[in-house]
């Protein structure tokens, strides 16, 4: 064989295992030879020995024969004994200890690791390499150590890392809900902050408006008295009628037995009764009833004479034109709207609900529910005259064109005419079934139409002293009327929310107007007469185009009724009596608003003087207040 020096010492140990034999002794003498330098291999011829020629030892039989029947029985108890034994063992629950992990020595590592790779001729030169220092003793196995835990630990850091990159995006969900929550109770907040303000406006303003009802309460206290009044006087009269009854009941009693016993033929005395001479009738006191029928029936013999000698009047069919256009064009100075409260008078004892100027003299009149109007002299306010004759509260007031006469609607249901040269009545329509509402004239003074709460209005001839046609149209009170200035054209306001225009030749509903969502209150034509407006109980006031019979625009100033609307002379502020108390200036040109306060209640009615420096304006106090 030849000589090798430098063979491994894995080859040895792969001889080994091939050959199954103990080769210990010569390699120990392998690597002495291989520390001196060199060795040499002999070629051993081994002859295996047959199995014929090997003796078996004979092992003596040295145990105790068990008889049948017993074996049986021994092996019984013996299982009985080991499920005994392993029922304990059970019961004991021993738990056994966990085995450890062994850390990777370093020789694997880098095995697994070129294993993984597939290097293996790297992997061949390491294992030669590597187990060559070994048996040389270069390199002890126990000083190596094994693999450092630096990887353990990476992917330690990373799984720790993992959960707390889960933990981090958990707690982002957890802040945004937060965030979401946070910005959802800041806006209930302010929501619940803004009903409380809203809250705490509407308790001020219901506030406000208790105190104005308890002022409005304690102004229907003259009313009460006045009715109070009335009512005695209505007993006082009731009383006299019974008694005037009950002596009438016995004179014709004591006729009847006059005549009763006359005709049975009796002696009977019956009471003298005495004749009165006229002269002496003339000089008698008269009872209520009495006076009453002599009254009606002088007034029916009034009217029967003047009927008979009066006929009907003509509508004119030739209009002059409306002074009040070249009236327009004269005032072209600004629009006044810095009113300040100037005087105030207190001409009523109760609410004034109508005030009218002059057509030329700076004179009014005044209406009000104490049954009187008043003709009133500016600037001082001295009464120069006062009317007597309605038996209920004035509605409404109008002039004659000439200035010399005035019409009156109440609640009584009449239309009164009045002379102003001497203060009396000249002449009452009677006719409505219910309260009069508003009157107004025809601009050549033989005609007055009036609204009522009856659902219709009527136009009654001066002349003839007759009504001269009924207009039939709305569904419920008309509570306004008023004349198309030199026209024969009525415009009505009705509760049943339409407005309504009438020839008042035919009788006949030219057009209706609708638009409003509440009763209308009132409704006026602008002096030049191209534009119409009108105002509801919700306080809307709207303004139309008269001629193209069109709504132009709509102004709420409520929630408080409007009660009357009025233009002044140049027709370019409208003004409102408001029930708040407040007078509504509006500018037509800017639509701007302008506020006048200064009536501590319900505000009724409010006119301009014919220069519109200044502006009048009565309340339910009684007090008509001046504007300047």
């Amino acid at each position: 064989m030849a000589a090798k020096q430098g063979t491994p010492a894995s080859a040895l140990r792969v001889l080994e295992e091939a050959l199954g034999m103990d080769l210990t002794a010569a390699g120990d003498t392998a690597e002495a030879v291989a520390a001196e330098g060199a060795y040499y291999l002999e070629q051993v011829t081994i002859t295996e020995a047959s199995e014929d020629d090997y003796e078996y030892e004979e092992i003596p039989d040295d145990n105790v024969s068990i008889p049948e029947g017993e074996e049986d029985l021994a092996k019984a108890i013996q299982m009985v004994q080991e499920q005994a034994t392993d029922t304990q063992i059970l019961e004991q629950k021993t738990v056994l200890p966990s085995k450890q992990p062994t850390p990777e020595v370093i020789e694997d590592f880098l095995c697994n690791f070129l294993i993984k790779m597939g290097m293996t001729r790297t992997l061949d030169c390491f294992q030669s390499e590597w187990y060559e220092l070994i048996q040389k003793g270069v390199i002890e196995l126990r000083d190596i150590g094994n693999v450092p835990d630096v990887y353990t630990q990476n992917m330690l850091l990373e799984n720790e890392n993992k959960n707390l990159k889960k933990d981090l995006k958990h707690y982002k969900q957890a802040a945004d809900k937060a965030r979401e929550d946070l910005l959802k109770t800041q806006k209930e907040r302010d929501f619940h902050r803004m009903h409380h303000k809203r809250i705490v406006q509407e308790k001020n303003k219901l506030i406000n408006d208790l105190k104005g009802l308890k002022l409005h309460y304690a102004s229907y206290e003259p009313t009460i008295r006045v009715l109070h009044e009335k009512h005695q006087a209505l007993l006082k009269q009731k009383m006299l009628t019974s008694l005037e009854r009950d002596r009438a009941v016995r004179q014709i009693s004591g006729l009847q037995a006059t005549l009763k016993h006359m005709e049975i033929g009796h002696n009977y005395h019956a009471s003298e009764i005495r004749v009165i001479p006229n002269s002496e009738k003339e000089n008698a006191p008269e009872g209520p009833t009495q006076k009453g029928l002599r009254e009606a029936r002088e007034k029916n013999k009034c009217k029967t004479k003047i009927k008979a000698n009066t006929k009907d009047s003509e509508f004119p069919t030739d209009m002059q034109p409306n002074p009040n256009l070249y009236l327009c064009k004269e005032n072209i100075g600004p629009a006044k709207f810095d009113y300040k409260l100037n005087n105030i008078f207190r001409l009523h004892e109760l609410p004034v609900t109508c005030i009218i100027m002059h057509p030329r003299k700076d004179i009014l009149v005044t209406c009000g529910e104490d049954r009187l109007w008043k003709l009133v002299g500016l600037p001082k306010g001295n009464v120069l005259l006062t009317g007597f004759g309605h038996t209920d509260w004035l509605s409404k007031c109008c002039f004659h064109p000439s200035g010399n006469k005035l019409a009156t609607s109440s609640g009584d249901t009449t239309v009164k005419l009045w002379d102003l040269s001497k203060g009396n009545c000249i002449l009452t329509f009677e006719g409505h079934n219910h309260a009069v509402w508003s009157c107004t004239w025809h601009s050549c003074g033989d005609f007055v139409a009036s609204s009522s709460l009856d659902t219709t209005s009527k136009i009654w001839d001066v002349n003839s002293e007759r009504c001269r046609c009924t207009l039939y149209g709305h569904t419920d009170s008309v509570n306004s009327i008023e004349f198309f200035p030199c026209s024969n054209t009525l415009l009505t306001g009705s509760a049943d929310k339409s407005l309504s225009l009438w020839d008042a030749r035919t009788g006949n509903c030219e057009q209706s107007l609708y638009g409003h969502m509440h009763s209308i209150n009132d409704a006026t034509f602008t002096p030049r007469g191209h534009m119409i407006a009108s105002c509801d109980a919700c306080g809307v006031t709207k303004l139309w185009d008269f001629r193209k019979l069109s709504p132009i625009v709509s102004i709420d100033i409520g929630p408080s009724p409007g009660n009357e609307v009025n233009f002044d002379s140049s027709g370019r502020v409208l003004a409102q009596a408001s029930g708040s108390g407040v007078i509504h200036l509006l500018d037509l040109k800017s639509g701007q608003i302008h506020k006048l306060m200064g009536h501590e209640s319900e505000a009724h009615t409010v006119v301009f003087s014919h220069d519109g420096e200044y502006l009048f304006s009565g309340g339910s106090d009684g007090t008509v207040r001046t504007w300047s």
